[in-house]
């Protein structure tokens, strides 16, 4: 049974120093300490009523430029292939992302971000607030991950290996 498309409008755009794949830390964690920008359009002004008040804010944005999703990677932190939801990959059927920020500031339309992860100009899709209690589980199994998990994830970069190469992805997984 096929699903209907849904769309989605950005609310805002990230602002990082990363321009390049190559040089954005794999998740938060390894951007610990750096600094960007999120600058909200102003029609959403009113939604950061309160906002403030959080230390954290969980954000979902768009990798933007990926146009090749997977369903088989090779992630980061590994040299074997795996099914794309099993990783934190960026070439997900449906590009979204997610990571937790530091919020260092909110002026007008403009919050001031710490920890990113993200390339600069990365499209925005929806802002959480991260509570502790709701966002963290104590009794978790970790899967391949459970062989990698102390590696120094906040001192490794990304590659090449996500850079769009025109390879093609078909528009429903039953092709």
């Amino acid at each position: 049974m096929p699903l209907d498309p849904i769309v989605m409008t950005p609310i805002a755009v990230i602002h990082t120093p990363f321009r390049e794949v190559r040089d954005a830390p794999i998740q938060p964690l390894g951007g610990q300490g750096v600094r960007g920008s999120i600058v909200l359009d102003p029609a959403y002004a009113e939604g950061l009523a309160d906002v403030d008040g959080f230390s954290h804010l969980t954000l979902v944005y768009c990798f933007d430029r990926i146009h090749a999703p997977a369903l088989r990677v090779v992630p980061f932190m590994d040299t074997q292939e795996r099914g794309i939801f099993a990783t934190r990959a960026p070439k997900r059927p449906n590009r979204i992302g997610l990571s937790t920020v530091r919020l260092r500031s909110v002026q007008g339309c403009v919050l001031e971000i710490e920890d990113v992860d993200m390339l600069d100009g990365t499209p925005l899709l929806d802002i959480k607030p991260f509570y502790p209690r709701y966002d963290n589980r104590a009794d978790v199994r970790l899967g391949w991950l459970e062989r990698v998990k102390d590696l120094p994830v906040e001192r490794l970069k990304a590659d090449e290996r996500f850079v769009d190469k025109g390879d093609a992805f078909p528009s429903s997984p039953s092709r």
